[in-house]
This record gives structure tokens, C-alpha cells and sequence, in this order.
């Protein structure tokens, strides 16, 4: 008989494994000493091969399997060791099927719930409901624990309403069930749902307030996930790492600089862990509030600390939307020399790098290196930005050929990039021929229309501009109006394209045409082609260009702030040719410092130039 110490050593052991290697040293002195087939020394192995950072499943489920008569603890050991593996969860529904065949064990409420789990995961409704069916024949239809797992199954599968259908039908709740419930609203953007079944909880945690903000940061809701943040801080509640990483998110979307600023210095006040998630959220926030200088000084204060690819990320990112496409480049490479392994985030954000800087060899020098080297096989959005980058250059046949030689097919977006690269180089007779590529894919497609018609107007072709203008009347649809908003004092102001409805319109507009007027004086002729309307009158056309909505942004703040305060606005799409060369002559004549955010870079205007190179 084996003596006591030694099986206690045996067992202890297996707490201290190190390594595979010494797991299966003690693995095999379990089997010589028979103590393999000890119930709990096996459990233990199990949960060692299944749930450490030297997990095999596939070792897991051999050890399983040659125990002669394993207990119910070792079914659900293995059926949660397949449920959690993001390669093998489609087994746990097998584990559980030989558990009810077995017929000499009873599965309880965790057999069902890591089954549950399994379902979720990988396997499907049709055998979540299978196993339902036999919770209920168990008489476990009312187990918190069971009924919680089941609604996280439908929840995980998108099966929503399945899931409100259970946590209706439960007796019982606890607040998992309410934050579970609401979780599957947000992550299919059911906000407002979402918002219902919030106002009813009875009480809210930390996890509830965290759900509806990054739900609404998620559908871009931004300023109202700002203000379900400032009520979780005015009913007490202390926002977490997660919580802050989405209201930061909100922030940044919104050009939300001082309330981003105040999150920064409640993190550092309150000690919460700044982990790789936090400050990627950090950096992104100031990146996108136009201070890239504090992103990088922040950025390098915490490099030593970084572990993960997140916060590098947000810096190339930003390096990349502000037009520093060598300080882009050179943090790649540092990346590369520090060993932290680049993803297709990486690779998106160095490639509009190479873009916004006319780097053309070196991103496809990036772009060729994606898989051999980095192991990243290239999706859409990598090819999208490479025929960004060869349009912007000019070389629009090398961009139509990086399309037609693509293994995946190219889709509305890559064939818009290349219309949007016909546009810019005035190149009709290509435009013409993509823009009939582009309605064959999509024969409603809006954007095509209009930037076919930019295109017309930009060449003083009015009539096929109004041609394509009375067709896009017809049909119904618009165009997404252009909007600007500024911050002043924690006050959003929008403004839309000729925009009237703000309490200082009578002022504004007396002070956009004395602004105007300077302009002029100052040199400025406005690009009256950028209209896209079939407007005669040269002086209609500069009338038009004066009410759009970046204008009205920046007027709004030149006569809102004092002198040599620097003005931020975002605008929802890309700044017009008219609009970037107005702002540079604002920038000159009222010496002001103006960081414009459009849809796809920063603009930097100062003393009547911009950082892009007026290569955007």
C-alpha cells in the first residue's frame, strides 16, 4: 500500500509544475504508483492541462479518456476544459452527450452551465436547446446558476430575444442575469432596448453602467455615453479600467479634450491600474484631441511597462492620422527591435502612414511583408489602404491592377477608393468605368453618384453634374449632410451645411461675412468647382461654400474664445479643397492655431499652412 507522504507529495506536486515537461514527469509517476486512477489526482492533472498557461486539451482529453470510470467532477472538468478552448468547444456538447449516455451519473447545475457555455461558443441553438431539454427533465428550469448560463448562451449566439424570452420567464434574477441580459442588447447595438431594461434594474453595478457606455460608444452615441458616465460618478459609483477605456473612447470621437484630460488625472488620483488597454485608450484620446506631442510623451513615460501590441498600436495610429508618416515608420521598427508582435491593426495604421506621407515603395514594402515575415495575411481593409496609397499617388492603374490581382473580392469600399483616387487626379474616363463597377456591385450606392458628380463639377461639366444630381433626387436618398462640432466650457456645438439653428446664427453669419471679407484681402479665391450643385453664378457658388459647416465651426470659435486660443473641431467627412484652403488663410489672418479632425486625417493650420503638405 502506498504510504500517505508520498501520495501527498505526488499530489502536491502537481501544484508546482513548471512546465509540460514536468507535468508529464508526474503524470508518469502517477502511473507507476497507480495513483492515476485516484479520482482527485486526476482532477488535478486535468485542470492543469486545461486551465494553466501550459493548457493541451488534446493531453487533457487522452488523460480523461483512460480513466476507467471517471466521476462527475472529471466530466465537468473536461466538459468547461472544451467549452473555454477557442479550438475544440464544439466538444463539450460530445462530453456532455457521453455524460447523459453514461447513465451512471446525474449531471448538475455546472455540468449544464459549462455545457451551456460550449454551445455558446462554437456549437449552436439547435444543441443548446438539447441540452435545455434535459435541464428541464432534471427539474433545473429554475436554478439561478442553470437559467444564467442559458441566457448567456443565447446572448453569445445573437439569439436575443431567445434570451429576454428566459430572463423573463426566471423566477429568479440576481444582477448577473440583469447584466447579462443587457449585454446582448448592446453587443448588437439594441440601445435602445438596452436603455429600457437599464432604467428598470433595481440596482446597478459597476459591469451595468460599463455595458450601456461602451454599448453606446459602440453605435457612436458618444455624448450619450458621456452622460451615462457622468450619472454612474454621480450615484457613486467608481468606474473601472474597462469603464474609463470606453468613456475615453467617447471622448476622443467627440474631440472631447478637457473632460478626456479630467479622466487622465482621475486615473492617476484614484491609482487604477493604467494596464496596456487603459493607456492604448489614453493615448488614443489625446491622439484624436489633436495633442499627438502628450500621446508621445505619454507613450515613451510608460514604454517600459508595455507589454502588448494595444498602446503601439494607438501611436503609429496617430503618428499615421497627423501626417508623420516617418515617425510612423520609425516607431514600427523600434516595435520590430523591442520584439512585440504587429497585428492587422499594425499593419492598417503603418499603411496609412505610407499613405498620408506619398511613401509608396516602402508601404508596399510593408504590404509584401505582412505574411511571410509577420505571419498577418492580408484582408480587405489592408488592400483598401494599398489602393489608398497608390491612388493618392497617381498611380491609378497600379492601383486597378493591385484590385483585380486581390484573392479576395474587392467590395464597394476598395472600388470607392480608387473612384475617390479618380476624383482627386480629375481622371474621367477611368472614373466613369470604376463608378459603373461600383453601381454593378451596389446599383443604389449614393457615393458613387456623388463623387461622380464631383468629379464633373471639379471639370466644369455641369451638366452631367446635374444629371447625376437629379438622379439622386429621384431616388430619395442623401447624401450625409456635412457636420462640425466644437467644444467650448464642456459644450458641444454642431453645426450642419447652412446651418441656421443655433442661438448666435444672426451674429455668425455677420461675422462669417466680415471674415470673408479679410480673407479675400488677404489673397484668398475661393475654389468655386468644389460646388457640387449646377449653380451659375460665381457668387452663389462662394455664398454656398460659405455655409459649410467647418467654416461655421470655426467662426463659432474665433468669435467664442480669446485671441491665440487654439480651435478644435471634427467634422463627420473629408475637408474640401475650398474649406482646407480658407482655413489656411484663417490661421494667417486671425493668427490662430486650428486642428481640424475630418473623416480621415488631422489637419494642423498655422500661420497659413498645414501640416498635411496639402497632400491629403
Amino acid at each position: 500500500m502506498i504510504r500517505y507522504d508520498f501520495t501527498s507529495k505526488l499530489f502536491f506536486l502537481l501544484d508546482f509544475c513548471k512546465s509540460i515537461h514536468q507535468i508529464k514527469q508526474t503524470h508518469a509517476q502517477l502511473i507507476t504508483t497507480g495513483l492515476v486512477l485516484h479520482p482527485i489526482a486526476t482532477n488535478k492533472l486535468l485542470k492543469l492541462l486545461s486551465f494553466s498557461r501550459f493548457a493541451s486539451i488534446s493531453y487533457a482529453q487522452m488523460v480523461f479518456d483512460h480513466f476507467p470510470q471517471p466521476d462527475l467532477f472529471l466530466y465537468n472538468t473536461i466538459i468547461k476544459a472544451h467549452a473555454l478552448s477557442a479550438t475544440s468547444s464544439a466538444d463539450s456538447f460530445t462530453r456532455f452527450r457521453s455524460l447523459i449516455r453514461d447513465g451512471r451519473l446525474v449531471p448538475n447545475q455546472y455540468s449544464f452551465a459549462f455545457a451551456f457555455k460550449g454551445c455558446g461558443n462554437a456549437v449552436g441553438v439547435l444543441e443548446g436547446e438539447q441540452v435545455r431539454a434535459h435541464a428541464v427533465k432534471l427539474g433545473l428550469e429554475n436554478n439561478l446558476f442553470v437559467m444564467n448560463a442559458l441566457i448567456g448562451m443565447y446572448v453569445n449566439l445573437g439569439v436575443v430575444g431567445d434570451a429576454r424570452k428566459v430572463f423573463d420567464w426566471s423566477t429568479i434574477r440576481d444582477m448577473y442575469s440583469w447584466n447579462i441580459m443587457l449585454s446582448g442588447y448592446a453587443k448588437l447595438g439594441k440601445m435602445d432596448d438596452a436603455r429600457e431594461l437599464f432604467d428598470e434594474m433595481p440596482e446597478r453595478d459597476v459591469v451595468s453602467w460599463t455595458t450601456m457606455i461602451a454599448g453606446c460608444v459602440q453605435v457612436g452615441h458618444f455624448m450619450e455615453a458621456l452622460d451615462i458616465f457622468h450619472k454612474m460618478l454621480q450615484k457613486g459609483v467608481g468606474p473601472n479600467e474597462y469603464t474609463l477605456a470606453s468613456a475615453l473612447a467617447a471622448c476622443a470621437n467627440l474631440v472631447a479634450l478637457d473632460q478626456g484630460r479630467w479622466m487622465h488625472v482621475y486615473i492617476r488620483k484614484n491609482e487604477i491600474p493604467l494596464n496596456d488597454r487603459l493607456l492604448a485608450g489614453l493615448i488614443d484620446m489625446y491622439v484624436k484631441c489633436g495633442e499627438l506631442e502628450f500621446a508621445s510623451k505619454l507613450f515613451n513615460s510608460e514604454r517600459m511597462s508595455i507589454r502588448k501590441v494595444w498602446p503601439w498600436n494607438a501611436m503609429i495610429g496617430g503618428f499615421a492620422m497627423h501626417g508623420k508618416s516617418k515617425e510612423a515608420i520609425e516607431l514600427f521598427e523600434q516595435m520590430k527591435v523591442e520584439k512585440v508582435s504587429p497585428n492587422k491593426v499594425t499593419f492598417v495604421a503603418l499603411l496609412n502612414a505610407c499613405s498620408h506621407g506619398n511613401r509608396v515603395e516602402e508601404g508596399r514594402g510593408y504590404f509584401e511583408s505582412m505574411a511571410g515575415r509577420f505571419g498577418v495575411e492580408p484582408e480587405l481593409e489592408h488592400y483598401g489602404c494599398m489602393v489608398d496609397l497608390l491612388g493618392r499617388s497617381g498611380r491609378l492603374k497600379e492601383a486597378e491592377e493591385i484590385i483585380s490581382s486581390m484573392p479576395l473580392a474587392p467590395d464597394v469600399a476598395i472600388w470607392g477608393a480608387l473612384l475617390s483616387a479618380c476624383k482627386t487626379h480629375k481622371d474621367i474616363e477611368m472614373g466613369e468605368r470604376i463608378g459603373k463597377i461600383v453601381r454593378e456591385l451596389d446599383s443604389d450606392h449614393l457615393g458613387c453618384h456623388v463623387l461622380l458628380a464631383n468629379m464633373y463639377s471639379l471639370t466644369g461639366n455641369w451638366n452631367e453634374a446635374r444629371t447625376l444630381r437629379e438622379k439622386i433626387a429621384v431616388s430619395g436618398k442623401k447624401k450625409t449632410p456635412g457636420c462640425s462640432s466644437i467644444e467650448l466650457n464642456g459644450t458641444f456645438h454642431q453645426f450642419l451645411v447652412g446651418d441656421r439653428s443655433h442661438p448666435q446664427t444672426k451674429e455668425l453669419y455677420m461675422f462669417l461675412d466680415e471674415m470673408t471679407t479679410k480673407l479675400k484681402m488677404a489673397g484668398y479665391i475661393p475654389e468655386s468647382g468644389e460646388v457640387l450643385l449646377d449653380i451659375d453664378d460665381n457668387e452663389d457658388r462662394e455664398t454656398a461654400l460659405l455655409k459649410h459647416s467647418e467654416k461655421l465651426a470655426i467662426a463659432f470659435g474665433l468669435m467664442n474664445t480669446a485671441p491665440k486660443t487654439p480651435i478644435r473641431i471634427v467634422k463627420n467627412l473629408r475637408v474640401c479643397g475650398d474649406c482646407h484652403l480658407a482655413i489656411k488663410f484663417i490661421s494667417k489672418v486671425y493668427d490662430r492655431e486650428i486642428v481640424v479632425r475630418d473623416r480621415i486625417r488631422y489637419h494642423h493650420f498655422k500661420d497659413g499652412a498645414c501640416s498635411c503638405n496639402d497632400y491629403w
